[in-house]
């Protein structure tokens, strides 16, 4: 059957308008063997298809994509950039966008290939090519290319072939199309200069780090709100952190914050600002970012008393970044009555706000409450337990109720901070001595979907695998949550039926 994919391929490039051909060439194709086609990779003749592409005929070129999406599957990325670089070339400058998607792909293809790799180096139009398909109007092309492109970089000879010729001039002219493009090219050298610090050199001798640090800290509120979002992205690199120190880039922000006050349009930066902070905390070391950038814990606090759902659900994150390490635990401990306050509105907006906020409030107090059983020291199970009553008045009703609520993904995170304090012998004293608590937590039937089943299921477990369990639940409560954890998470109670005598 490969062996008739060769013939009518053969037979498209005599044709001036092959489309019944071209038909019969895609359902063979997809009709053989991917290992098939390989074996004939040698026989297939390309270029008549590609040449096809090139024809005015939307039909006709869906067909030829369609029918190369398959083949060039077939053939190996060496012989690709060896013998179809002229065909990617023109690809990537062809006016549909399936043609481009299809080129790019096939370049994916090749850059991930160490040996294909160099021979696409060493081809500076293709490149221009792959960099100014950045500019297109089409998101997808767009992505594609700078993946390849970031992909390249990954090598010395990649970093030279970009920084180190014409292409640089034209990464900065595609640049020049518009605001959107732009911030592409930005997100492009972020990737980039994410891989190691040699990667950030070449970039920052660009000019391009520094463009984008110059937009990040000027007066344009909405390109700030953009540019957080990227710069954010190479503090997740320890170089990247470094080189943002000292350039004296995380002082900026910081200051910007603390202007944010008289700034009426600082709605639109702050949460990114906050949220860069809150990673750069959890990445290095809470104590030391909140030491030494007061402003960010003060404009959390702020925050949660906002009356603005998007700066509340940032602070709510942010607290629980913070609170998922011990460190972070005791710097918001420190805050005393301040952080107690911010509790008591966790608990309101957990109980009032919209789904996707309680959602977020109740994944930010699994995080505050959790600890591990090493760390569970008086000082930390008290805090621990300061922090639940904290949250509402019967902090434990609160969650069941939520938790009884017809929304899985309330139901779900409702149960994970049942889960998170689960081991925690004040926690289990609170839920044995609640009435029908033990039962809920045994009751298979509130559960309906999977999500819901395994959650549940994540409870039992936290509670059996606690070892001071059967002490506080008692020995039979001990043995039914066991039983519960042996059976698995989608156990079904088998109903037993009685045969009646005579029935059909």
């Amino acid at each position: 059957m490969a062996g008739q994919a060769v013939t009518l391929l053969r037979e498209v490039a005599r044709l001036e308008a092959p489309l019944e051909e071209l038909r019969a060439l895609q359902s063979v194709v997809y009709a053989v063997p991917l290992h098939e086609l390989r074996e004939q990779a040698a026989e297939l003749r390309l270029g008549p298809l590609f040449s096809l592409l090139n024809e005015n005929n939307r039909e006709q070129t869906a067909l030829c994509v369609s029918i190369l999406e398959r083949l060039l599957q077939a053939v190996e990325p060496v012989h690709l950039a060896r013998n179809l670089r002229v065909d990617l070339q023109r690809g990537l400058t062809h006016p549909d966008d399936s043609v481009k998607t299809l080129t790019l792909s096939q370049i994916g293809r090749i850059v991930e290939n160490s040996e294909a790799v160099t021979e696409i180096l060493n081809n500076t139009e293709l490149l221009k090519q792959i960099v100014y398909c950045i500019g297109g109007e089409n998101l997808s092309v767009a992505k594609t290319a700078i993946k390849s492109l970031s992909r390249i970089s990954l090598t010395q000879a990649g970093l030279e072939a970009l920084f180190e010729s014409n292409l640089l001039d034209d990464l900065k002219n595609v640049m020049k199309t518009n605001d959107v493009v732009r911030y592409r090219v930005y997100e492009l050298i972020v990737e980039i200069s994410s891989v190691s610090s040699e990667s950030l050199n070449y970039c920052t001798t660009s000019g391009l780090v520094t463009q984008l640090l110059r937009e990040l800290t000027g007066e344009d509120v909405l390109v700030r709100a953009t540019c957080i979002e990227m710069v954010t992205s190479l503090a997740y690199t320890h170089h990247g952190r470094q080189y943002l120190a000292q350039e004296g880039v995380i002082d900026q922000i910081s200051n910007i914050i603390v202007g944010a006050d008289s700034d009426p349009f600082s709605g639109f930066y702050l949460p990114g600002f906050v949220k860069f902070f809150g990673n750069l905390a959890v990445m290095d070391s809470p104590q030391q970012i909140c030491e030494r950038y007061p402003v960010f814990l003060e404009k959390v606090f702020e925050m949660a008393d906002s009356q603005d759902p998007t700066m509340i659900g940032v602070a709510v994150d942010t607290v629980g970044i913070l609170g998922s390490s011990v460190e972070g635990k005791q710097v918001l401990q420190k805050a005393g009555t301040r952080f107690e306050h911010l509790l008591t509105r966790i608990g309101y907006q957990a109980k009032n706000a919209s789904t996707e906020l309680k959602t977020r409030c109740l994944d930010a107090v699994s995080c505050l409450l959790y600890l591990p059983p090493e760390q569970q020291t008086e000082d930390f199970l008290r805090m621990a337990e300061s922090w639940f009553s904290s949250l509402s008045q019967d902090s434990l009703e609160l969650f069941r109720g939520i938790s009884n609520q017809p929304f899985p993904e309330l139901h779900c995170a409702a149960l994970k901070v049942f889960t998170a304090i689960a081991n925690q012998p004040w926690a289990q004293k609170l839920m044995f001595n609640s009435p029908g608590f033990v039962e809920f937590v045994m009751d298979r039937s509130v559960e309906h979907d999977k999500a819901s089943k395994d959650a549940k299921y994540e409870l039992v477990k936290a509670l059996a695998n606690s070892k001071t369990i059967a002490e506080i639940f008692g020995n039979s409560n001990y043995l039914r949550l066991r039983t519960y954890l042996s059976e698995g998470p989608y156990y079904v109670k088998p109903v037993a039926t009685t045969a009646v005598e005579g029935a059909d």
